[in-house]
């Protein structure tokens, strides 16, 4: 745990480093308001409650959390600074687990920043606070889903334009695998035992179920298993790129 904590530390310091961090918390935090107050009609539709926010946020961190986990692995790669790096006294599960963590912290960091939505809501009306809570720990384990994905796709290679378009890739399958148009085109020849499998894929259906403040251990499970799937063939490619 000390060796995690010292990478953690160590990486998310390095975000604040450099412009990027601000950057993207600007960018996520101008696009959450776009999406809730002009695509979500936060105020016409008149109701206490921030549907509006948080139901753009599957689409949100389809495109920047894999601007995020685009650099974890591939900028060590390409620049050869991995190498020094494993030279740590710490192991490559440590290391995975330390970077994915600063990471989702930093998430984490621009989840609390949208503290106002919450606060507004409360000053219009009387909202369901713990549904709202409840959502915010949703949409906190799907961002830890994208970048699980994002940060393996960024093992896989040197350049960060790549780990990103396909990290996007990855995560729009995972995103849209529950959707009726996708669902109805396996459902006219597959089995329903796979047209079931592919739609308790989806991250929106396990997300939807959260964000409506019913926290079942179905969707935590799921999204827990995947990041630790992830992560663990996170491992597997950097112990490969470091015996190849």
């Amino acid at each position: 745990m000390r060796n995690i904590a010292f990478i953690l530390k160590r990486e998310l310091g390095g975000y604040f480093a450099t412009p990027v961090a601000y950057v993207f918390l600007v960018i996520f935090l101008v696009l959450a308001g776009v999406f809730t107050f002009y695509l979500g009609n936060f105020f016409e539709r008149g109701q206490a409650d921030l549907q509006a926010f948080f139901s753009f946020h599957p689409w949100l961190y389809l495109f920047l959390i894999p601007a995020i986990s685009m650099r974890l692995w591939s900028e060590e790669r390409r620049s050869g600074t991995i190498e020094l790096f494993l030279t740590l006294p710490i192991s490559i599960g440590e290391a995975v687990v330390g970077k994915f963590l600063a990471a989702w912290a930093f998430i984490a960091i621009a989840l609390i920043l949208t503290f106002p939505m919450w606060i507004t809501v409360n000053i219009l009306g009387n909202p369901d606070n713990g549904i709202i809570a409840a959502s915010y720990i949703g949409s906190l384990l799907m961002a830890g889903g994208y970048l699980a994905i994002g940060a393996c796709v960024s093992a896989i290679t040197k350049s960060q334009v790549i780990a990103f378009v396909v990290a996007a890739a990855v995560c729009f399958v995972f995103t849209v695998s529950g959707t009726t148009m996708v669902l109805a085109f396996f459902a006219g020849w597959a089995p329903q035992a796979v047209v079931d499998a592919i739609a308790s894929f989806s991250f929106m259906a396990h997300f939807s179920a959260i964000s409506r403040g019913v926290i079942d251990l179905r969707d935590l499970v799921y999204f827990v298993s995947l990041i630790a799937a992830f992560l663990f063939a996170n491992a597997a490619l950097v112990e490969l790129k470091k015996a190849g």
